[in-house]
Order: C-alpha cells, then sequence, then structure tokens
C-alpha cells in the first residue's frame, strides 16, 4: 500500500515540477560546451546574477528550472555560517509571485565543523546537486502569497516544521530531474562527517534525504535509470 501511495504522490507531482531535461547521472564542468553555456547565460541567466567563480553549476541546475526562467535570483558569496540558505528579498516580500525578487546566498566561510561542506569544497555534481535543492526552495516560494512566506519564516523556529519543510524541497529536487545530483551531494555531507551510508535513516527525524530515502524516491520516477 505504501508503494501505491508512493507512486501517485509521484504521478501527481512530476507533471507539477517537470524539468526541460532528461536525469543525467554525473555532471563535470566539461560537460558542456563553451557556447552551451553561453547559450544558457544568455536564455537562463535573464534576470539572475550569477557569480562568475560558480556559473558553470548554476546554469547547468538552472537549466532543470524552466519555471524560474523569468524569476529575478541573486546568487550571493560572502562569508556566512549555513553553506547555503535561500529567501525572499524582504524589500519586495509584497509583491506578486512574478515580481519577487530571491537571494540564494553561498557561503565562502563557515565555521571549522560546516567549512568541509561548504560549496568550494564539493565535487562539481554535488555543487549542481545542492544548487538545485536551493533552487527548488525558490520553486516553493514562487508559489504562496505573502502569509504563505511569513508561515515559512515562523516555520524556521520548529524543528519538526523545518524537518517537513526540507525534506519536500529535496522531493520538488528529485522530481525537476536532479535526483543523482542531490544523492551525490547527501553522499557526499554524509562522508565529510562520518556517517555510516549502510544505516537505514530514522523516517521521522529526516530532514534532508538520506542517500537510501533518495534513491528509493528515485526508484519511483521512470526517468531514473539506478541499474546505470
Amino acid at each position: 500500500m505504501t508503494g501505491k501511495i508512493i507512486k501517485w504522490i509521484w504521478a501527481c507531482w512530476i507533471p507539477l515540477f517537470c524539468a526541460a531535461q532528461t536525469p543525467v547521472k554525473n555532471f563535470t564542468a566539461d560537460s558542456f560546451s563553451p557556447e552551451q553555456y553561453a547559450q544558457w547565460k544568455t536564455s537562463l541567466g535573464k534576470y539572475k546574477e550569477i557569480p562568475a567563480s560558480f556559473e558553470k553549476p548554476i546554469l547547468i541546475a538552472l537549466s532543470f528550472f524552466p519555471q524560474l526562467s523569468d524569476i529575478a535570483i541573486e546568487f550571493r558569496v560572502k562569508p556566512t555560517r549555513v553553506p547555503l540558505a535561500s529567501r525572499p528579498a524582504w524589500s519586495n516580500i509584497l509583491f506578486s509571485h512574478s515580481q519577487r525578487k530571491y537571494i540564494i546566498t553561498i557561503s565562502s566561510a563557515s565555521t571549522e565543523f560546516l567549512s568541509p561542506i561548504l560549496m568550494q569544497q564539493l565535487d562539481f555534481n554535488s555543487q549542481v546537486g545542492v544548487i538545485g535543492h536551493e533552487l527548488s526552495h525558490i520553486i516553493d516560494f514562487s508559489t504562496r502569497g505573502t502569509a504563505g512566506l511569513i508561515r515559512i519564516g515562523l516555520g524556521n523556529l520548529s524543528s519538526k516544521f523545518m524537518d517537513r519543510f526540507e525534506f519536500r524541497t529535496d522531493s520538488i529536487c528529485i522530481a525537476q530531474g536532479l535526483g543523482y545530483q542531490l544523492l551525490s551531494w547527501s553522499m557526499y555531507v554524509r562522508k565529510a562527517f562520518g556517517a555510516n551510508l549502510d544505516q537505514e535513516p530514522m523516517m521521522r527525524n529526516e530532514r534532508y534525504m538520506h542517500p537510501a530515502t533518495i534513491r528509493k524516491r528515485m526508484a519511483t520516477d521512470p526517468r531514473y535509470n539506478l541499474e546505470e
């Protein structure tokens, strides 16, 4: 019964969060030609402020989010404790969905504990995955009115709310077609902290999806081939 419910959820979600591209198992900086990156910069970079240091993984991730083509997003690189974070720009939180601007902050320096998982430490495929996770937040934000955004802000005070919120965000990322990259990022982070990847996740407390959970979700989506 559980499997049927999961398949039903995916059948409903995939059309809503359909990606422009077919999932690809692994991306490198050389996966695409300079001409392709230049074309994406023109077509996908509209209304975007993209730092040169992470331009390629950001453009690849954006190519899986056609819904955000006309959404203003500023990618900021600066020292901050949290490795990555996404939020609406406070100055236009009262604006309509199409007029809002969103901020994705990429930390260039953090605490000693979190330094191993900063963006610049990740392999390229994982960089695409974590950017995909942050863009999935923007997808979520862009469907909410002002009251909904305020509820998210207040929800940051609740551990249970944040568990559901981040878990849902990972679900969106997989549905957008970046499941392999999300899996790469999830495995990288857990290895960096010495976690046992073979240990089954504690579903009740699972905030960011465990690799095993990501694989299970991908297995319900016919676009992914985990046997490759």
